[in-house]
């Protein structure tokens, strides 16, 4: 079996994993390793790997149930994964910082991202470290967000009047904005297989924090979106044809860069489902809230 090394990015998040191929079948122990890997790094990378669909959602699946996105179409020949086509008709909806499917009572563990078609120039993604941009904050901030709880909403990552929306069509949408009420999160999230405390709010989902009056907690909120773009905790990939990125959704965000229209990009990605999050100092809070 051949031996997996890893290539670090930067002293802060991602790395290049090599000495595997993902078309091949992957013992437990090379899973294992790719794993160690993501936990390590947060977000890793993988070059000139050549999968299919099924390959792609097999893969994804050997580290937990996938989930099946309420909006975006699906691969047609792995139908829990979805495509992601942007172009100048359908531009993209993920330039801002966040989290994927916090929206949800479990949001995923992960996600693996696989290049089908790339622009000449452009469309990199961005990952940010929110271990890093929590232990950034000085420790009475800290103390002060871990007693919070914030409010996600479908609704804000998903408004009737966005791109995704347009595109899957108003009773696909009403469907999947009844199905996904608001939830609650803690505001700083403990990682469940490391320990690490993290910042788990992100432009795109989080609506307000619990508790707080509506100005105090747009405010708050603010000054936080704003701290996590440090590029200090920060990796930017160039996407290269048929390279995968694999990240630790559970204390990451990303930011898909939009500068490639009016060219064209494919992505296909897998979402692996994830558990109920927890702050280490107090138990998970209920998820689901009365319509306020």
């Amino acid at each position: 079996m051949p031996k997996i090394t890893t290539r670090t990015l930067t002293p802060t998040i991602g790395a290049v994993v090599e000495g595997i191929d993902l078309s091949q079948p992957i013992a437990d122990e090379q899973i294992a390793e790719v794993r160690a890997a993501l936990l390590k790094h947060k977000v890793i990378f993988f070059e000139d790997q050549h999968i299919t669909p099924v390959q792609h959602r097999d893969f994804a699946a050997r580290f937990g149930k996938l989930h099946t996105h309420p909006l975006y179409p699906g691969v047609p020949e792995a139908p829990e994964m979805f495509i992601l086509d942007n172009h100048a008709n359908n531009p993209t909806d993920n330039d801002a910082w966040h989290t994927d499917v916090t929206f949800i009572e479990t949001p995923p563990l992960g996600a693996i991202l696989y290049a089908k078609l790339l622009p000449p120039d452009g469309g990199d993604t961005c990952w940010a470290n929110m271990q890093a941009a929590y232990e950034g904050l000085s420790k009475p901030l800290q103390g002060f967000l871990g007693e919070l709880d914030a409010v996600h909403d479908f609704a804000r990552g998903f408004p009737a009047r966005g791109q995704v929306a347009k595109e899957a069509g108003a009773d696909k949408h009403a469907r999947a904005l009844e199905e996904h009420p608001p939830v609650i999160h803690p505001v700083v999230r403990t990682h469940p297989e490391t320990g690490a405390d993290a910042l788990f709010v992100n432009y795109g989902f989080t609506d307000r924090i619990k508790g707080l009056r509506r100005n105090e907690s747009d405010a708050l909120l603010q000054m936080l979106f704003v701290h996590i773009q440090k590029p200090e905790y920060q990796v930017r990939w160039k996407w290269k044809p048929n390279s995968i990125a694999f990240w630790d959704n559970r204390i990451t965000q990303h930011y898909a860069v939009n500068d490639y229209l009016p060219h064209r990009r494919i992505m296909n990605r897998a979402t692996i489902l994830g558990d109920r999050p927890f702050h280490r100092s107090r138990k998970p809070a209920a998820a689901k809230i009365a319509a306020e």
